[in-house]
């Protein structure tokens, strides 16, 4: 009888414990927050319009459209000249020691910028990730849609509405091979030797107990304008996405942003100029309970983050390269990475060609894309896309999921002394790690087993090394949540999960990389969101 009472305790325990927080009502209106310079920046939360401002009436609809917009795919024949062209130029650069002082009074707009009002009827789940407003040679741009005419007369019911074609350009990519001694794109890496690690046993561990998250709040918006950092003034980074972070040197954090855009910023979504598919900053900073602060980012010139990552920038080719992982091993960096061929209309989807692995041996500052350690998309299934990357005990694991925020979470790993060689990985299937040549062709990778139930994207994990555990954390995008795992083995079994937050509570928020510096009882961690598409440094008690 005391058996059935304790299980039954710890069944309720667990159904409290793991029950899915509703969002909560919408915060009271206050104004925006404001840096140390006392420049305006942005609020993540969802709050109450302002009760000083009266709403402007919607204009009524028209009991019938006057105009029916049908969209025509047009080819556009789009050359992409191969090999990727490199552009290293690195300067050392210096900043002013006042966070407030003008850091490049010679650039225009250098000056600080203090009001950004949100656009009304601004979405906040828009469809796919960022695109260029302003065409370059390789880019196609954002297809606009022409507003009906304003000046027609209503349609009365007796009107048939009139049809319009409106072009819909459709990017064609015309590969086009450069040749010669001057080209300065990448050489092929060498085929490493193929080597046949075992078959080893990896059974799952207990589950470790259920815990509880709360005090969770924004401590700072870490870029764009207004935020702690001045990101804006300080290398043109006006909005940006992601803030992946690891390690990568003793007492110096590296951050990994995605697609970064900056001259002509408004807000209310991507946008601007100057787009730069990733840049990457680097902090010293331990008091995260007051914030982050960014001491220096990979620069091309002065006031300038530059890509560190190259892309072709070319639609249905390879519109952008986003990171996905950061980690270090002895003075070499790696970056994982996924090449993305295009943005679906849907939110939360997209097709990659290929998830990649990059390095670097001058602490971050030039990268090597190793063409060797990729994992193809074959046929959109491809379960290593977007993957988190985690140097333990030897090994580096991979937690990967396929393109999109809609897959399972699968794993692998190889020694530290082989990241680089795709054929000493293995695989974790059905309780083993199963080496890539165990079954003749290519592909094992697609049987990999799922690690737990459900569905993740964009994931982060570290190794607790003080706690002597995994964590993970992930977006569930079926139920609009930041959620976390834990567990004592990097195949699980993972404890159920706690969310971190609902993102109605931040409208449009998505991301949610762990800093390596969190405790066992206290999480930081960035968040994403569209709306104002910048970073925040966020908090979050474990109980």
């Amino acid at each position: 009888m005391l058996r059935d009472v304790s299980v039954a305790a710890a069944v309720i325990v667990i159904a409290v414990t793991t029950a899915q927080p509703c969002a909560a009502d919408p915060l009271p209106w206050a104004p925006a927050p404001v840096n140390a310079c006392g420049e305006a920046g942005f609020d993540p939360q969802a709050r109450t319009p302002n009760p000083a401002v009266t709403p402007a009436p919607a204009p009524p609809a028209p009991a019938q459209p006057p105009t029916i917009q049908v969209q025509v795919l047009q080819p556009e024949i789009t050359p992409v000249k191969i090999p990727k062209q490199l552009h290293n130029t690195r300067i050392a650069a210096t900043l002013p020691a006042d966070m407030c002082a003008n850091p490049c009074p010679q650039l225009a707009g250098g000056q600080a910028r203090t009001s950004y009002p949100i656009p009304p009827g601004t979405p906040t789940w828009p469809e796919g990730r960022p695109k260029p407003t302003t065409a370059t040679p390789t880019t196609t741009p954002r297809p606009t849609t022409t507003p009906p005419p304003t000046s027609a007369a209503p349609a009365t019911p007796w009107q048939l509405p009139q049809i319009k074609l409106v072009p819909q350009p459709e990017t064609i990519p015309l590969p086009v091979t450069l040749l010669g001694p001057d080209v300065t794109g990448p050489r092929p890496h060498p085929i490493p030797p193929v080597v046949h690690p075992p078959v080893q046993p990896a059974p799952v561990t207990r589950p470790l107990v259920p815990f509880h998250i709360d005090d969770v709040y924004p401590v700072t918006q870490l870029t764009g304008p207004g935020s702690q950092n001045r990101t804006d003034v300080r290398w043109q980074v006006d909005d940006t996405d992601l803030g992946l972070m690891w390690e990568s040197a003793p007492g110096r954090i590296a951050v990994a942003f995605g697609d970064t855009f900056g001259t002509g910023f408004h807000d209310g979504g991507p946008s601007g100029g100057d787009w730069r598919s990733n840049v990457i900053g680097f902090s010293s900073d331990r008091d995260l309970a007051h914030g982050m602060k960014i001491d220096s980012m990979v620069s091309d010139a002065p006031c300038h983050a530059t890509e560190v990552l190259g892309s072709y920038k070319v639609n249905n080719f390879e519109v952008t390269v986003i990171p996905t992982s950061g980690f270090a091993l002895g003075n070499r960096q790696f970056l994982s990475y996924m090449s993305v061929a295009r943005w679906a209309k849907k939110p939360g989807r997209w097709w990659t060609n290929y998830g990649g692995l990059a390095y670097s041996d001058d602490g971050g500052q030039t990268w090597v894309d190793d063409e060797q350690v990729r994992w193809d998309n074959v046929f959109g299934q491809g379960q290593f896309q977007v993957v988190a990357m985690v140097p333990h005990d030897g090994y580096v694991y991979m937690f990967g999921t396929p393109n999109g925020r809609f897959g399972t979470i699968a794993l692998a790993r190889v020694p530290q002394a082989d990241i680089l060689n795709k054929s000493a990985y293995q695989y974790w299937i059905d309780g083993f790690w199963r080496p890539t040549l165990q079954i003749p062709g290519a592909g094992i990778e697609l049987t990999a087993s799922p690690i737990m139930s459900g569905i993740a994207g964009e994931l982060s994990v570290r190794f607790d090394t003080a706690a002597n555990r995994w964590e993970m954390s992930y977006l569930d995008a079926d139920n609009n949540v930041l959620q976390l795992r834990r567990s004592t083995t990097p195949q699980g079994t993972w404890s159920t999960p706690a969310t971190l937050l609902h993102t109605a509570d931040y409208p449009s928020g998505y991301g949610g990389f762990i800093h390596p510096w969190s405790t066992a009882h206290d999480l930081y961690f960035t968040l994403s969101e569209w709306r104002h598409y910048n970073v925040y440094l966020m908090h979050a008690s474990i109980h």
